[in-house]
Order: C-alpha cells, then sequence, then structure tokens
C-alpha cells in the first residue's frame, strides 16, 4: 500500500487538495503500470512558511504573504 507525502506551505482547500491526491495517485498507476486508486494514502502536511528554510532563506521572508 503506497503512502505519498506531500509538504507544502498552508492555504490550499480541501477542493484543492483533493485534485492534487487524483493527480498524484493517476500518475502513479500511469508510472507503475497498474494498481487500484483505492490502495493508495496521501498525507497532506500544511507546513507555515516561517517553518521552511532553503539553505539560508526563510520562506516567509522569501515569499511574503500578500
Amino acid at each position: 500500500m503506497p503512502i505519498i507525502r506531500v509538504e507544502m506551505f498552508k492555504g490550499r482547500s480541501a477542493e484543492q487538495k483533493k485534485k492534487i491526491a487524483k493527480e498524484l495517485v493517476d500518475g502513479f498507476i500511469r508510472g507503475a503500470g497498474g494498481g487500484k486508486p483505492e490502495s493508495f494514502n496521501i498525507v497532506f502536511v500544511d507546513v507555515d512558511k516561517q517553518d521552511w528554510a532553503v539553505g539560508y532563506d526563510m520562506m516567509n521572508e522569501k515569499y511574503p504573504d500578500k
């Protein structure tokens, strides 16, 4: 049973996450040559920008909310 973990900035709606989940599962099934969607688990982890850095750059500074 594959588990797909998605870490991303907070702010996406439940509907957006549902669309992301469908695309991920469909892509995985295509790439693996088959499978059943109900066999997949997708875990969404919403992260505050202030808790994410790339190198020395804090994402809340690099991408401030408008």
